[in-house]
């Protein structure tokens, strides 16, 4: 519940239009419980020949000649009595004492139905005055205007819940929209390695999103306007008879006790399904990236067996929380049934007797007539529809805790790569780059790098090979803060990365790896993402620098061609090749290439070497090959292995001193010859 109390917080710039929700939702209980007030006029109608003037004027003369006098003659003369006790010199003080106690007892009783007459004769004289200046004396059209005055009233009651439930449904989606953008800007900052399980995350952006907004939607609109409905019926009929009305309301508790116990249910049941989903989610995402290799393989039954089988513990999970929200309407209607019923009976009991008492108990303060009760009837089953339709509420809201809470396991998480906003803003990079006693683990007891000392002079351009997980990439990872080091640290120009500003760190760094990433936009904006204030003019360079410009120009609408999801139709070394135009055009002092000629061809290769070298003049670069190749590009390579740097030089140096190398280009050199 605390996590869904946060997300409401989403909702309070909007809380204005909450409360122009809730007026409305006053009004409109209002009007739907006065419309119960028809029924008996209608009734009277029916069963009496007199109309409503007519009836209202006897019901006055009644109470005034028959009720009232004949009660206070009896209050008089209790009274007198009461006086003559004391004078009586027969009486004891025991016998004083017995005898005044039973007649102030009936003195009371007396008084009491005394002030019921009165309080009835002022309802009448009331409703009279209502009846001469509203309905007009001929009964059919009383009938007419008292029906019309329905439909009106149920007319206004559907405008007032329009705007209600527009409000509402404008205050939710406002909430949601920010809450998303929230949940967003807090996931970006959350350090790279948590991005590794995306379906799962999706899944908490659309469908703990939604759970989570229909929490709200229920909790501002039904359940603020179906209790002001029963609540306005509950008064209405406590003016009829409240001691009924509370026969009625004594269920109210066993029912939140059954609500409440099939919600905590309700609650692990859906964050059950919600778990599901991500599951379904990730099926679908792994079986679309991978489908060539899916297909290749002839692996297509497997993937479907595995969808099946996430599809089939969905379904079961889905169906205990339908069961469970399924449960909760029955339940709740039989018990209204059963208190209306109840209270039916009671009031049947006291119309058909004439009595005001039921086992002892005054259950009115005078006799019903059965129009009363048949009135308190319909306001009991009105009382009761707000109810069922509440029923399902508590369930759904616990299904919403269930979304809030992953929402907020996400939103909670702390990265590991805390950023300074307000640290050392690095100057642009023109001095060294080191790397200072460099250790760490993804594991704790499993170390990846121990002890790696390095230093780059400005403007070299260095080569980091080595076998796979040796630690390459992870090296270079520390430098725009992908990672920190357990130990020792990464200065540029002196300035530990840790300690400056990560962005002022990381414009300086242009990244283009062997996974060429394009996002599902224009030509145009791909390369301009790398600066996105840079001109037309400017993004043409680049494009020209990278050898794209003219394959560009060549497609559809030239740089405003959409590519779709990963540059699908353009070849590797196209891709590459738009991608480091986008590093290009960043203008960095210090650019990182990771197998980034990985998926080009060799003559496409060539002619991205040929690039690098003109672009990489002024400025730091690290590359990360298997292609020894590659490494003509290079002033020094690096040789790691073994959690640490093996040994450094020029490729005649290495290959002369250093056997892994040696090794390594062997073996490089048998597979071009193969």
């Amino acid at each position: 519940m605390k996590n869904f109390l946060r997300a409401l917080r989403f909702a309070w710039p909007y809380r204005w239009r909450f409360f122009a929700s809730l007026g409305c939702a006053l009004l409109a209980a209002a009007v739907w419980s006065l419309s119960f007030t028809a029924i008996y006029p209608v009734l009277k109608i029916f069963s009496t020949d007199q109309n409503l003037q007519e009836w209202a004027n006897s019901a006055i003369q009644k109470i005034e000649t028959e009720q009232i006098p004949p009660l206070e003659k009896r209050a008089e003369e209790l009274k007198e009595v009461l006086r003559q006790i004391p004078k009586d010199p027969t009486l004891d003080l025991a016998e004083r004492e017995k005898r005044s106690r039973r007649i102030t007892g009936d003195l009371a009783k007396t008084e009491s139905k005394l002030e019921s007459s009165r309080y009835e004769l002022y309802r009448y004289q009331v409703t009279k005055k209502f009846i001469d200046q509203l309905l007009p004396a001929d009964r059919f059209l009383t009938l007419v205007w008292v029906l019309g005055m329905l439909v009106v009233a149920v007319a206004f009651k559907g405008l007032l819940e329009f705007g209600q439930e527009t409000l509402v449904g404008n205050v939710v989606h406002s909430a949601l929209w920010r809450l998303r953008n929230a949940f967003f800007r807090r996931t970006l900052q959350q350090d790279v390695n948590s991005f590794t399980t995306t379906a799962d995350l999706m899944s908490r952006f659309q469908a703990d999103t939604d759970v989570v907004a229909n929490g709200m939607k229920i909790l501002m609109g039904r359940v603020i306007a179906e209790p002001l409905k029963a609540i306005a019926c509950v008064v209405i009929a406590c003016w009829i008879s409240w001691q009924l009305t509370f026969m009625f309301l004594i269920l109210v508790p066993i029912a939140g006790f059954v609500l409440t116990s099939v919600g905590r249910m309700m609650k692990r049941a859906t964050r059950r399904v919600l778990e599901r989903m991500s599951r379904m989610n990730e099926i679908l995402q792994e079986s679309f990236l991978g489908i060539r290799v899916i297909k290749g393989f002839g692996r297509e039954p497997k993937q479907r067996r595995k969808y099946y089988e996430a599809t089939l513990e969905h379904y079961e999970k889905s169906m205990r929380v339908v069961t469970l929200d399924a449960l909760s309407g029955p339940v709740v209607e039989l018990l209204g049934i059963a208190a209306i019923v109840g209270a039916l009976l009671a009031g049947a009991y006291l119309v058909l007797n004439h009595q005001t008492h039921l086992f002892g108990i005054r259950m009115s303060q005078y006799p019903l007539e059965m129009e009363s009760l048949l009135q308190l009837y319909a306001l009991l089953a009105a009382i009761s529809d707000p109810v069922r339709k509440l029923s399902s509420v508590y369930t759904k809201i616990q299904a919403s805790y269930a979304g809030a809470d992953r929402i907020y396991q996400v939103m909670d998480r702390e990265p590991k790569i805390q950023h300074d906003p307000i640290g050392l803003e690095a100057p642009r990079h023109r001095n060294a780059i080191e790397f200072r006693d460099v250790c760490f683990s993804y594991d704790h007891g499993h170390p990846i790098l121990s002890n790696v000392n390095l230093v780059v002079p400005h403007g070299q351009i260095v080569a980091l090979v080595g076998k796979n997980g040796s630690g390459k990439s992870t090296m270079l990872n520390f430098l725009p803060r992908f990672l920190d080091p357990d130990h020792g640290a990464v200065l540029i120009d002196g300035v530990d990365v840790r300690t400056a500003n990560v962005r002022s760190v990381r414009k300086q760094i242009g990244i283009v790896t062997q996974d060429t990433f394009l996002f599902a936009d224009t030509v145009y904006n791909n390369i301009a993402f790398g600066n996105p204030r840079a001109k037309k003019e400017q993004i043409e360079h680049a494009a020209k620098l990278a050898k794209a410009h003219e394959f560009i120009l060549k497609m559809p609408q030239g740089y405003e061609t959409p590519l779709r999801e990963m540059g699908q139709k353009l070849s590797g070394g196209q891709k590459q090749k738009i991608a480091l135009a986008r590093a290009i055009l960043a203008d960095p002092s210090i650019l990182i290439l990771d197998e980034f000629t990985s998926a080009a061809d060799a003559e496409s290769e060539m002619e991205i070497h040929r690039i690098l070298k003109d672009f990489a003049k002024g400025r730091t670069c690290f590359v990360i090959t298997h292609r020894l190749n590659t490494l003509e590009i290079a002033d020094r390579i690096v040789v790691i292995d073994d959690r640490r740097i093996l040994a450094e030089g020029t490729h005649a140096e290495l290959l002369h001193s250093c056997p892994l190398y040696h090794r390594l280009h062997e073996a490089h050199f048998q597979r071009r010859v193969a």
